[in-house]
Order: structure tokens, then C-alpha cells, then sequence
């Protein structure tokens, strides 16, 4: 017990140094993902150390996993309702609710139905599907009644994304920041009570040992995504499968460059993947959004057969309420010369994946 106490020990501190050291590569960059699972492996073996604890040295050891204990909790306690975030109402002059389902759908699940009562059942004013390719194109056809603006990206790679909206879309168009197989989506709304948005749907190649062996490809498309952002006046939500985590540094980075706030601070970690290990379960399906974007409600709904959770939003538009403005964090001259490196790496990598593409 001893030895597997202090194997914990240095297993968990090279987890905890790993993330701090900036490296693109998936070895430096995959332990961001677990710091949730992570916090919890320290609790336990302090816990451990107080039952097998016979060592003179004990508690140095100890010591050391309350630090580790409170670097990760410190950052954590932010995603949970423990850290104060001030509640909106809506008022008289908002928009009305609306509602939004981002699902990874997993290319190669062909449950198809399930994810069509999962929209019938939830009726959202938007949804968008990402790894939807020509098979998910075709079986989804039937929504389309409901449905009418649509705006697809059909790719083979895992890497398809559709859009379908019951709200008017004025305008939508497909970038490729980093690659001719990475699409991002914007499209401009206006609702039937005269409010007008912008929704960015992106999904971005994760740093993984199956995938891109660096982060640069997600980074670089995060952070286009984020200069984008900033030359639109609209509000603006964006939303997807980042394949990233919130407290990430090209997180933070996206969320100063785009000057968006993210609605998981103050309320909860909103874990997506993997959708069948609930212990092994990540929050890498994210969302951002501008200041007069106002959420009621985020969360997770039912597994469809993905091995993602779909994430379901209520939210309102307020163009006479300020109060967010105090979350919007600004990124410093120094961060912005980082996020155009980042961007331009990004560009330069060249991912390896075999592209079908049709748009329409």
C-alpha cells in the first residue's frame, strides 16, 4: 500500500506538471482534459496517506498532494455554483427564449431515430450536428420540415457539420481558417421578434495519440474563430466540440481574443465526453458567448448512441442590459502577438485526413 501511495504521488504530480509546460504536443496537452479526474485521484490518496501514512516523511508527502489539491481546485471552483456569478432577469424589452441542441453525433453511430426523437422530443429553435456526413445528411431529411433553413457541410472525415434553424438565417457561410477539411460555420439570424444573432459552429482536430499528435490545428482554428468574432457587432454565441477544456490555456486565449464569456463559470463543469464512463466524462463540448447573450439554462441531455452528450441552452437577447460587460476579460498585447503564432502554426500543420466534401 506504501508503494502504490507513492507511485500515486508521482503519477499525479507528472499529470499536474505536464499541462504547465507549453508544448503542442498531445503528451502535454491530453492532461488538461482530466484535471477533474485528476483532483479527485489526489483526494483519494490523501486519504490514502492518513490510512497507510508509517513514514517519518509522510508528511511531506502529504504536503505535496494539499498543494497539487488546491492548484487544481483553485482553477475548478470556478465552474461550479461555489463561485459567485450574478443572475440575470429577463426583462420586458429581451427577445424570447430560445433554444439550441450541439450534438457530436459520432459518424459512425447509426441510431439515427433516437437523435430525431431527442429533437422532437426537446423542439429547439436551432440544432447542430458535428461528424454528420452523408448518411447523417439523409436520415436527418425528415426535420427538415420543421427545419427550413439549413446550411450543411458534408465531410467523410469526422469532421461534418450540419446546421438547421426554425429562426430566419439571412446569411450563412462556411470557413476553413486552418485547413480545406476543418469547416467552421457562421450564419446570421434574425428572429420573429426582430433580434438578430450570430451562431459559429466549430469543431476543431484534437491533440490525441489517434489523431493530430499536436494541439496546433485546434488552437489555431480556435483562435481564427476568435478574430472573427471580434469584427462582428451582433451578438454572438459560439458552439461546438472544441475537443478542448474551458480552463486550457488557448481556452482562456479564445475566450479573451473573441472578448466572449463563458457561461460555465458560476454554474457547472457541463461534462460531454465520454458520454458512456460517466468517472471518464470531459467537458470539451463548449460555448461562448457576447455580453447581450443572457443563458437560463445549460446542460447536458440524454445519450442517443454518441459518444458525446448532446448540451442543450435556453438563452435571451438583451441589447439594454450591460451587466455582463464586467465578465469580458481582454487579452494583452502579449497574448494577442501568442494567438497570431498560434494561428499561424496552425495553418502550417498539415493534418492527415481523407476529405469527401459537399456544401449546399
Amino acid at each position: 500500500m506504501w508503494t502504490a501511495y507513492l507511485i500515486l504521488i508521482v503519477l499525479l504530480l507528472i499529470l499536474t506538471i505536464l499541462p504547465k509546460i507549453q508544448n503542442s504536443h498531445w503528451i502535454f496537452r491530453v492532461p488538461e482534459f482530466g484535471k477533474i479526474q485528476i483532483t479527485y485521484f489526489i483526494l483519494f490518496t490523501l486519504i490514502l496517506g492518513f490510512i497507510v501514512g508509517s513514514s517519518d516523511d509522510i508528511w511531506y508527502y502529504q504536503g505535496l498532494l494539499i498543494i497539487m489539491f488546491i492548484h487544481h481546485a483553485v482553477t475548478l471552483v470556478k465552474y461550479t455554483p461555489l463561485y459567485p456569478v450574478k443572475q440575470h432577469a429577463q426583462k420586458s424589452n429581451s427577445s424570447d427564449k430560445l433554444h439550441f441542441i450541439s450534438a457530436n453525433v459520432y459518424q459512425f453511430n447509426k441510431e439515427y431515430d433516437r437523435f430525431i426523437q431527442l429533437i422532437e422530443k426537446y423542439q429547439p429553435d436551432i440544432f447542430l450536428t458535428m461528424e454528420s456526413n452523408g448518411e447523417w445528411e439523409n436520415a436527418l431529411r425528415p426535420l427538415e420540415k420543421d427545419y427550413p433553413f439549413q446550411h450543411k457541410v458534408t465531410l467523410e472525415n469526422t469532421y461534418g457539420m450540419h446546421f438547421y434553424s426554425k429562426i430566419e438565417v439571412k446569411d450563412s457561410q462556411t470557413h476553413y481558417f486552418v485547413a480545406d477539411d476543418i469547416p467552421t460555420i457562421e450564419a446570421h439570424l434574425q428572429t420573429k421578434d426582430g433580434f438578430q444573432f450570430v451562431f459559429f459552429g466549430i469543431h476543431p482536430p484534437p491533440p490525441s495519440p489517434t489523431e493530430e499528435e499536436t494541439s496546433k490545428e485546434r488552437d489555431g482554428d480556435l483562435l481564427s474563430t476568435a478574430k472573427r468574432v471580434r469584427e462582428i457587432k451582433e451578438p454572438v454565441i459560439v458552439v461546438g466540440d472544441f475537443n478542448n477544456v474551458a480552463w486550457s490555456k488557448s481556452s482562456v486565449l479564445f475566450r479573451k481574443t473573441s472578448h466572449l464569456i463563458d457561461p460555465r463559470i458560476g454554474h457547472s463543469f457541463v461534462s460531454t465526453f465520454h458520454a458512456k464512463y460517466r468517472f471518464l466524462r470531459f467537458p470539451i463540448d463548449l460555448m461562448f458567448h457576447s455580453e447581450h447573450i443572457f443563458i437560463k439554462d445549460l446542460k447536458t441531455l440524454e445519450n442517443f448512441g454518441s459518444d458525446h452528450l448532446p448540451v442543450y441552452c435556453e438563452f435571451f437577447i438583451d441589447h439594454q442590459n450591460d451587466e455582463q460587460e464586467e465578465r469580458i476579460d481582454h487579452a494583452t498585447q502579449e497574448e494577442k502577438a501568442e494567438a497570431e503564432e498560434m494561428i499561424e502554426e496552425g495553418k502550417k500543420e498539415d493534418g492527415e485526413r481523407d476529405a469527401v466534401v459537399t456544401e449546399d
